[in-house]
């Protein structure tokens, strides 16, 4: 089949645009940091307390991901991606009722909540991947790029409005029930693309050709493979610094430069802007500059962020290194999907990516954890040396991908 339509009249754009304003309510969970003092003041519990709230949610989300994949499979992303919505919004509604144990806070927000998220997230990827086989690194950019922006209508929506007017417990009751709707009515939209999908005229350029597997891996294989593995650690690192600077963005403001918690909600809001675009800037960029060499210049400008970071005393000039950091992030997870299948095939691309986003739990235990353990300060300056390391990661994978594109030269088959 060759048309961009399916026999319903649905164009893969709409499907495209769907995913994304689907995206948009699940990234809302990246404004956890507006929450951060009220969780801490409701609660009465430390920051680390508090902010374990937020890599338990990410630690739900890449588990269930890597399931989310074989569900995806086996019953069609409309109905995983309803499911999603349904547990997301229930799990954030229920949160609202959970104070004042901490614990069942963990088990609403982070463990239901984040099953959610982990089920709707992964829709997205899998199916618009094997939809636009022409825009690899483009389209999987998109599909997660409503993701990074979440925050941004979330975070100022809640520490200005809901919030203060609402207090906590409300706010968590209202945003439950809108993430649910937006979710399940996005959901409506998809569909499967059938088996071998290419759009009209499209042919494979040589550089799609050199860097693409010659055959459709199994998640089993793909396991089996250190690729698999060079790629994990790739993803985790990078979420290990991005993941640490969001979960504190807004206390990390006031207390760097002295500002309100309103005022703070917007580098909360800059942050979430660059994390989206990000997503899509670097899937863009990495089908031209190629998967290692994008991922290579998203450590390096890191280094340059975290590194200027501890030396800034004003709002105005904390937006750069924060943006930065924010676009790198979001450049992860918009390029990663596509070197995934690179390595490995469309076909199984759902449930391999899937498996790999444990790493997105790892680091997003580490890096909250790490930043609200040790001082703002010593911990900028070790993920700047984590960046500078990580360095070597994409080189590698470079190397390993001109050996797989000898080996399968020869090859004709798929």
């Amino acid at each position: 089949m060759s048309h961009p339509t399916l026999g319903t009249g649905i164009n893969r754009w709409t499907i495209a645009i769907a995913a994304f304003c689907m995206q948009l309510a699940l990234g809302a969970v990246y404004a956890w940091s507006v929450f951060l003092k009220p969780v801490i003041s409701l609660y009465q519990v430390s920051q680390a307390q508090a902010n374990l709230t937020f890599s338990i949610t990410l630690l739900a989300l890449g588990i269930t991901a890597g399931f989310g994949g074989y569900f995806n499979s086996r019953f069609g992303p409309r109905v995983i991606a309803t499911v999603g919505g349904i547990l997301y919004g229930v799990g954030v509604l229920l949160a609202s009722f959970a104070s004042p144990n901490i614990y069942l806070l963990y088990l609403t927000y982070g463990i239901i909540g984040g099953i959610g998220l982990g089920l709707g997230y992964i829709v997205a990827i899998a199916m618009l991947i094997k939809w636009f086989p022409d825009r690899r690194g483009f389209i999987t950019g998109l599909a997660v790029a409503g993701f990074g922006a979440g925050a941004a209508l979330t975070g100022p929506i809640a520490a200005n409005l809901l919030l203060p007017t609402y207090k906590l417990n409300t706010t968590f009751i209202i945003l439950g029930i809108a993430y649910c709707i937006i979710v399940v009515v996005a959901a409506q939209f998809f569909r499967t693309a059938p088996e071998g999908y290419a759009p009209a005229g499209w042919t494979p350029t040589s550089k799609q050709q050199e860097e693409g597997s010659a055959r459709n891996y199994t998640l089993g294989e793909a396991l089996r493979s250190p690729r698999w593995y060079l790629l994990w650690l790739i993803l985790a690192l990078n979420v290990t610094a991005g993941a640490a600077l969001i979960s504190v963005a807004s206390p990390l403001a006031q207390k760097f430069t002295g500002v309100s918690a309103g005022v703070a909600s917007t580098l909360v809001i800059t942050i979430s802007i660059f994390n989206g675009a990000g997503r899509l800037f670097w899937g863009w960029l990495s089908d031209a500059l190629g998967r290692p060499y994008t991922f290579l210049a998203i450590f390096l400008v890191q280094v340059l962020a975290f590194l200027a970071t501890p030396f800034i005393g004003a709002i105005a000039l904390l937006f750069i290194p924060a943006s930065l950091i924010g676009l790198c992030y979001g450049g992860g997870f918009g390029t990663m999907p596509a070197f995934a299948a690179d390595f490995f095939g469309s076909k199984n691309s759902g449930m391999i990516y899937g498996a790999m986003l444990t790493a997105w739990s790892a680091g997003g235990i580490v890096g909250p954890l790490l930043i609200s353990s040790i001082d703002y300060k010593t911990t900028l300056f070790i993920l700047a040396g984590l960046m500078l390391v990580s360095c070597v990661l994409p080189l590698l994978a470079q190397v390993l991908a001109r050996r797989q594109a000898q080996t399968v030269a020869p090859s004709t088959g798929n």
